[in-house]
């Protein structure tokens, strides 16, 4: 597994949290930064750059951390073929994959603090797509995807 992280200001010192966990898990990652708190940067900004690697298949996973979450989550799932879920508690990340297959979790800073944060990367990251009753709806969402946007 390959995946991207990446963060604005406001979700830097939790992005660094999750970032050391990770690696001492082993996981192979790339950063996209931001590296200080003082790089102020736009949240949609970081989504599309992450998620792009995602889309063009550089990437298998996307975790993404702002203030809250929601602002990176409403960004990431502009672009096709991302489907990213915010999660502040361990059963919505694990669900986020299992039943959603969400290929971009979102945290917010603000919200979560470090240690719960590593548990739902743990939770989101140990979890795969379940199909069953879930696959239905997934395919609807990526129907919807297609009549709506260009590239989908």
């Amino acid at each position: 597994m390959y995946l991207v992280i990446a963060s604005d200001h406001f979700g830097y010192p939790l992005k660094q949290v999750i970032v050391e966990h990770l690696k001492a898990k082993g996981v192979e990652l790339e950063d996209l930064g931001v590296f200080s708190e003082n790089e102020e940067v736009l949240y949609p900004d970081v989504a599309l750059k992450a998620c792009m690697g995602i889309k063009e298949g550089k990437y298998q996973y996307g975790i993404l951390v702002c203030g809250t979450g929601i602002g990176m989550a409403l960004a990431a799932n502009k672009i096709p073929g991302i489907y990213a879920a915010c999660a502040h508690d361990i059963y919505s990340a694990e669900r986020a994959k299992k039943s959603n297959n969400s290929n971009v979790l979102t945290l917010g800073r603000h919200i979560v603090g470090p240690e719960l944060a590593k548990k739902l990367v743990d939770a989101w990251l140990e979890s795969d797509f379940q199909g069953g009753r879930s696959l239905p709806k997934v395919e609807r969402i990526r129907e919807i995807e297609k009549k709506f946007l260009k590239e989908a």
